[in-house]
């Protein structure tokens, strides 16, 4: 999956908490969202205003929890282990783990693997 398709399949899925999403989808969405962010936040600096980045770090954020609990669902956790964000360093450090394995290449609980066979 590339970037584009990436971004337009989170967007799609813009609340849908349920099914799968694989690596690329995942990877991809998180960097759209950072140069969204950093592009944001670099306009409000030189407008002198602190309104553009907030806005859209809030339209961002729940395809953004959304793509996260998909891709814990790749990976046979359940969404609600994104709770572990919470816990400084630590939990970071086990979601990314998560975030960076590969998916189960069968069928899970959560539905098909969502790479091509």
């Amino acid at each position: 999956m590339g970037f584009a398709a990436a971004i337009r399949s989170c967007l799609a899925k813009y609340a849908d908490f349920r099914g799968r999403a694989c690596r690329a989808e995942y990877w991809w969405f998180t960097l759209f969202d950072f140069l969204i962010g950093s592009a944001a936040a670099v306009i409000d600096a030189n407008a002198d205003q602190t309104l553009l980045a907030p806005l859209l770090n809030l339209a961002l954020l729940l395809p953004g929890l959304a793509v996260a609990a998909r891709r814990l669902h790749d990976v046979g956790r359940s969404g609600w282990w994104l709770l572990l964000g919470l816990i400084p360093l630590i939990g970071w450090l086990v979601l990314l783990i998560w975030t960076i394995r590969r998916g189960d290449s069968t069928p899970n609980r959560y539905g098909d693997s969502p790479l091509p066979a």
